[in-house]
């Protein structure tokens, strides 16, 4: 079975098998775990992602399910944060599928590198803070069912050259039940899963709330907050100025700008907090947002602001 939208699946087919050269590791952009990702022009001068399912050496695909698993979520998926699914290819010799190509890659890539990072100003992570923020409202509150991502981390944030942000990688998504709620095995990655996880099946989109508050966090510091996210639940937490939560990299926030990012923290932090119930939703949060971003006082924002303590 092979469909692509909008394209002939048979004629896409063969263009794509032709374009990375039967999937040479030269087309090869990106690999991990039981996937591994083409860049492939077709014939429309177009430049297309495609993501093909591994096979052991004796030919056995790997992890078979998780790849259904997406296409059953993405496809249902419409949204300008969301990475664009054009099709799939589901044969005995072939499991790929066809996405929009990305060209400023993942955002952790991004983060690591002191050039792309000197170009990721505070207002453009603040843009992808909100385009992660959207994405993920929508997933849990706009599909026809909601779906939880489970997997919400920089790696799969893919930016475009304007470094507008999509959400990506749907592999071990669950489309929640009627009572909006699953269960599920333990699954995501390391730095990113809410501890609840730790004790229960049960999957929530407070899960990937939490998630989103780690990924906040670490766009705004470059890199990945490690103990400080387990330090918020902590009685004996001290006060952290606001200046310390900030990439070295780029010169500190001022006027409106830093007020917006130290609503955006106030968020991150409470979208962190150990009892799901006690988290927001994701409207919640994009409103939370608008409002203490608002709520700062523009008469002090000037340097002393960065002294400004989230806990």
């Amino acid at each position: 079975m092979f469909s692509v939208l909008n394209f002939d699946g048979g004629n896409a087919y063969e263009q794509i098998i032709e374009a990375t050269e039967n999937f040479s590791e030269k087309y090869c952009i990106g690999a991990g775990g039981y996937v591994s990702v083409y860049v492939a022009k077709l014939s429309n001068g177009k430049n297309f992602a495609v993501k093909k399912i591994n096979a052991t050496e004796n030919g056995r695909l790997i992890n078979e399910q998780m790849f259904y698993r997406e296409i059953e979520a993405t496809m249902q998926i419409r949204h300008k944060n969301i990475v664009k699914v054009f099709g799939y290819c589901c044969t005995a010799r072939d499991k790929f599928i066809v996405y929009k190509y990305m060209k400023g890659g993942n955002l952790l890539t991004a983060l690591k590198s002191y050039r792309s990072a000197s170009e990721l100003d505070w207002k453009r992570r603040l843009c992808i803070a909100q385009d992660v923020a959207h994405a993920l409202s929508y997933l849990h509150h706009d599909c026809s069912d909601p779906i939880v991502h489970r997997d919400v981390t920089t790696k799969n944030i893919l930016l475009d050259l304007e470094f507008r942000a999509c959400l990506s990688d749907f592999g071990i998504a669950k489309i929640l039940d009627a009572d909006g709620s699953g269960h599920t095995r333990l699954a995501g990655t390391k730095g990113y899963l809410a501890p609840e996880l730790a004790y229960t099946t049960k999957v929530t989109e407070k899960c990937d709330v939490y998630s989103f508050g780690v990924v906040v966090l670490e766009l705004l510091m470059g890199s990945h907050p490690g103990d400080f996210v387990s330090s918020i639940s902590c009685p004996s937490k001290k006060s952290t100025p606001m200046k310390d939560l900030l990439d070295t990299r780029l010169p500190p926030p001022a006027g409106e700008v830093a007020s917006e990012i130290f609503g955006l923290i106030t968020v991150a932090i409470q979208c962190l907090h150990p009892n799901p119930s006690t988290r927001p939703t994701m409207p919640s949060a994009i409103h939370l947002f608008s409002k203490f971003s608002r709520a700062v006082d523009l008469d002090y924002l000037h340097a002393d602001i960065m002294e400004f303590c989230l806990l």
